[in-house]
């Protein structure tokens, strides 16, 4: 086997390895015992932080 017919088999075997690693975070993500973390992390956006902690909007 010549180093082009390898390059030719690696080439081929990037879709598998990038499909194996995308099945991999999706199971990551979804894994059951990671459900609360995610929650508070997707509730992050929402949060009213921007707020100064004295009740004045300061013009806006």
């Amino acid at each position: 086997m010549s180093l082009n017919d390898l390059l030719l088999h690696a080439k081929s075997l990037w879709t598998v390895w990038f499909f194996l690693i995308f099945v991999g975070v999706v199971a990551w993500t979804m894994w059951p015992s990671r459900r609360r973390e995610l929650e508070s992390q997707g509730r992050i956006p929402l949060q009213d932080d921007d707020q100064p902690r004295g009740g004045h909007d300061h013009g806006r």
